[in-house]
């Protein structure tokens, strides 16, 4: 059951390590809004890979910032830059609803495991506006067992990998991909926790319908239970 697992991550939320270096001391992490509601992320701007990397190494910058997050359950116009998201019949829903959270930041930047895990499968969906190189781990706390997704990797991130070896607690084990091997997009980390994987290997969903909505989310949980980051992220006022 979600409350279950959620109660467990919280129960357990002072023990998850870090995913991405970070020092509040030191160092800022603020709140991007992708969502349709960001009249400056224009099309022009999320249809042009190039354009969309300036947009947010500007934002970085301009927010004196290691770190941008955001995205989960956010209605996201963005997906149409790419055809993975909308159905072959035209008069089909498209997905544009983010089950995950995104960290946006530099090229590189390494990835560690909030707590111990066995790799479920990982794989290189090398499609426009895919995930490119792709890691599921396979997690068991308390009584529960679930899963989280590491998408937008380098393929270093995936060479000589192998399912079902164990990474511990803290193990940098991937790192930020390039657009060539990230599916085409500025580089950050999507980051999901799964209960169920309902059967996908090296894949799974990472947007949905907007009318699949509270199915998704029922097995999608709030990414920060892992995380952690929301407590030091700043909060902009788009308006």
């Amino acid at each position: 059951m979600k409350a279950r697992l959620e109660n467990i991550l919280l129960e357990h939320r002072d023990d998850f390590h870090p995913v991405v270096p970070y020092n509040p001391a030191h160092e800022k992490i603020v709140q991007i809004d992708l969502s349709i509601a960001n009249k400056n992320l224009t099309e022009e701007i999320y249809c042009d890979t190039g354009l969309f990397s300036k947009w947010v190494n500007d934002f970085l910058s301009g927010n004196s910032s290691t770190y941008a997050i955001g995205g989960y359950n956010e209605n996201r116009k963005i997906y149409s830059r790419s055809n993975i998201f909308d159905q072959l019949n035209i008069d089909e829903e498209p997905r544009r609803l983010h089950l995950g959270a995104d960290i946006w930041g530099k090229c590189n930047t390494p990835i560690m495991a909030p707590l111990d895990g066995v790799v479920h499968s990982f794989a290189f969906n090398n499609n426009y506006g895919d995930y490119g190189a792709t890691i599921i781990l396979s997690h068991y706390l308390s009584d529960q067992s679930f899963h989280t997704l590491y998408g937008h990797l380098s393929l270093n991130s995936i060479k000589n990998l192998q399912e079902g070896i164990l990474i511990r607690k803290g193990d940098v084990f991937a790192e930020f991909g390039m657009q060539f091997e990230n599916g085409h997009w500025p580089p950050h980390l999507h980051f999901q926790i799964i209960r169920d994987l309902e059967g996908w290997s090296g894949d799974y969903p990472g947007v949905c319908k907007l009318s699949e909505q509270q199915k998704y989310l029922d097995n999608c949980l709030d990414p920060d239970l892992l995380l952690q980051l929301n407590r030091y992220t700043t909060k902009l006022n788009y308006q």
